[in-house]
């Protein structure tokens, strides 16, 4: 990359333990970096450096992987840009939806973990075969993770990626709209405008909804998993709202 003239940290989120934008004499890079003593961090390294060439273009270009010292460390391009604002009638979400648009279409090809896997006991078999796919999920559209460039947006950060439906990102999506301000049912007309949700499969919903509801409870107990259950339960009325 260069000689490192300048080095300035970044507020990481919860796939990396550290993460910075480096001058070089080459140009800028953003690198971010996990212990290789961390099993899980690394698993998620390695999925987004798998599944890094299928999204060009939508996530930032990965330049190189590094394990050195004690640390797994990826490279990327650096995007000059700023976190998306999802709130109501901000034009941030227009740019959002089309980089969600351009990956509705792309096949995981076995190089990503399964959906359902994730969910562990809180999903029965029935629940995994409804949320069963190959199309290449990012699972994590956090603000934090969408840069806005310009006159685009950019998918950040895809050490959470799955392989499912593809109208999952779009649920996903969907809730942080609503977390971002937006009532429940502009969030629904907003998600409708993607095929993958208006064909989905109201039982393979409602098996999302349940799973994720039930991992929030285990996680957060029952009242800190209130708001966000409240979100993912608006989704069940999507049919009721067509």
């Amino acid at each position: 990359m260069g000689a490192v003239l300048d080095a300035t940290p970044v507020a990481h989120g919860l796939t990396c333990h550290m993460a910075a934008v480096l001058t070089t004499a080459d140009g800028r890079v953003f690198v971010k970096g996990v212990s290789a003593g961390d099993a899980e961090g690394m698993a998620g390294q390695s999925w987004e450096t798998a599944v890094n060439p299928l999204v060009a273009g939508v996530a930032p270009l990965m330049l190189a992987r590094v394990t050195a010292g004690g640390w797994d460390v990826l490279i990327f391009e650096c995007v000059d840009g700023r976190h998306a604002d999802l709130s109501p009638e901000s034009p941030d979400v227009a740019l959002v939806t089309k980089a969600l648009q351009a990956t509705q279409d792309v096949a995981a090809g076995g190089l990503a973990p399964r959906l359902a896997d994730r969910f562990g006991n809180h999903l029965d078999d029935a629940g995994r075969l409804l949320l069963a796919g190959d199309a290449l999920l990012h699972t994590d559209t956090d603000p934090q993770n969408m840069l806005i460039a310009g006159d685009r947006a950019y998918m950040a950060d895809w050490a959470k990626v799955a392989a499912g439906p593809a109208w999952v990102d779009v649920a996903y999506m969907a809730v942080l709209l609503m977390e971002a301000g937006w009532p429940s049912a502009d969030a629904l007309d907003w998600a409708r405008q993607f095929e993958s949700w208006r064909r989905a499969d109201p039982v393979a919903v409602h098996a999302l909804v349940a799973a994720t509801c039930r991992a929030g409870e285990a996680r957060f107990g029952e009242a800190g998993a209130q708001p966000g259950k409240r979100r993912f339960q608006a989704l069940l009325a999507r049919d009721a709202a067509a």
